[in-house]
């Protein structure tokens, strides 16, 4: 039964995986404790301070009595049905003793491209927590055919700075509005509101459909990978933790090292990555022997390589990441034996599955991981390509001796031969 209620939540993830919505976590309401510098929401006796010089949008869900309050020069509050702030009368507070300072919290630090502050939902009302399948640290931020949620009744402030400028979604959610065009974005972004609730040089490009290809689409944060990695890590770039396993594997779109295993398919026009999806979970993820194995996958840009070689062009690829929760020498072991059951999968079915090749490669805690498996089509290309360069070579080499009188023709018919001296058989005829 357990099984069967896993399989369910997983399908129901992969149902919605053409309309993924990443819900925003941080908010600047008043009555957020976290947002107050003591942990608490300010009572009736506390003096409430908001930096002079910061910009701040704040939500207020209820009346609160002041004492004294200190404003922000630039700075709004939005005020909920019967909220509001009176003058505080003197009488006994049983929740206000100390009648201290209370000051409110920077809200400059949130970041859009921090994968933490983000929270992803098979739909508008329902969030997954953690869960069997995850994502790589780049597809946690909002991509370009996601759709995001900023909670009604909430306020907020997010720093938008962009490498690319513009940050492409399918739909956003701002104070109980959903934009599903620029144009309509574009009006609200115009309003008081908006610039005291983003700030930073990206803008919005909002298009209102999903991904379009049923192989899968390209998240697009690559460009901005350094700063989804820098919040993650710290702007100092504290390291990442150390790894239970010797030369881990670096997933693209990942910022630190993973135990475990890839796999990495090239694909035909006839591969559908959600029916893929599906099959994986049902095939193999939701076995009782693989418990403790998370995945994530999806399409992404690979550099493109000849001979060991990188090239400035890259090629779309599904990626599958599979770690698990083992320890010590079995670290990374049970997503292995995963993987080299995908692997023998694709060996059988990839064809009617519009898979064309693909490489395994592996990292456990064993002194023996780190081999890379690759598919017999990959192999058999490799080979004819390197036969293909050395006779190549060889024509060309032995074209450049001739050319030079180094090397000359010897033509034989019947038993007569003419012998000369560095001669070199080349043809013969009857």
């Amino acid at each position: 039964m357990k099984s069967l209620f896993f399989l369910l939540g997983c399908l129901q993830l992969l149902a919605a995986a053409g309309a993924v919505y990443k819900r925003w976590l941080p908010n600047t309401n008043f009555e957020t404790a976290s947002n107050w510098d003591e942990g608490r929401v300010p009572c009736a006796g506390d003096v409430i301070h908001f930096d002079r010089d910061k910009v701040v949008s704040v939500f207020v869900k209820s009346p609160h009595p002041v004492k004294d309050m200190y404003l922000p020069l630039n700075g709004e509050f939005i005020l909920a049905s019967g909220a509001g702030f009176a003058a505080f009368d003197g009488s006994w507070d049983p929740g206000c003793d100390s009648g201290s300072a209370a000051r409110f919290g920077d809200a400059e630090g949130f970041a859009w491209f921090d994968p933490a502050l983000w929270q992803t939902a098979a739909s508008p009302g329902e969030l997954q927590q953690g869960g069997r399948i995850f994502a790589v640290d780049e597809e946690r931020v909002p991509c370009q055919y996601d759709d995001v949620i900023l909670q009604p009744e909430t306020s907020f402030r997010v720093n938008v700075d962009s490498s690319r400028g513009m940050i492409h979604l399918r739909s956003i959610s701002l104070m109980g509005q959903t934009f599903s065009s620029t144009a309509a974005l574009a009006e609200y972004l115009r309003g008081p509101s908006a610039p005291l609730q983003f700030h930073g040089n990206g803008t919005f490009q909002v298009s209102g459909t999903g991904c379009p290809d049923k192989s899968g689409c390209v998240c697009g944060n690559a460009q901005d990978g350094h700063r989804i990695c820098a919040a993650l890590l710290g702007a100092a770039g504290r390291p990442c933790p150390a790894p239970a396993c010797r030369s881990p594997l670096r997933p693209l779109g990942h910022c630190c090292g993973v135990c475990g295993a890839t796999v990495c398919l090239e694909f035909t026009p006839d591969f559908d990555l959600r029916k893929y999806r599906d099959r994986l979970v049902q095939a193999f993820l939701s076995l009782p022997k693989y418990a403790g194995v998370q995945m994530a996958i999806s399409k992404v840009h690979k550099a493109q390589t000849f001979l060991g070689v990188a090239l400035r062009s890259s090629a779309p690829v599904i990626q599958i990441v599979l770690i698990d929760d083992q320890t010590g020498s079995r670290t990374g072991t049970a997503a292995e034996q995963m993987a080299a059951d995908i692997m023998s999968d694709i060996a059988q079915h990839g064809e009617a599955l519009g898979i064309s090749s693909g490489k395994m490669e592996v990292a456990t805690g064993s002194i023996f991981s780190g081999q890379t498996g690759i598919s017999t089509s990959r192999r058999i290309l490799t080979g004819t390509v390197v036969g293909l360069l050395f006779g190549l070579l060889l024509l060309g080499g032995m074209l450049l001796l001739y050319r030079r009188g180094m090397l000359s023709f010897v033509v034989m018919k019947g038993n007569d031969s003419i012998k000369k001296k560095n001669a070199v058989l080349l043809s013969t005829s009857a």
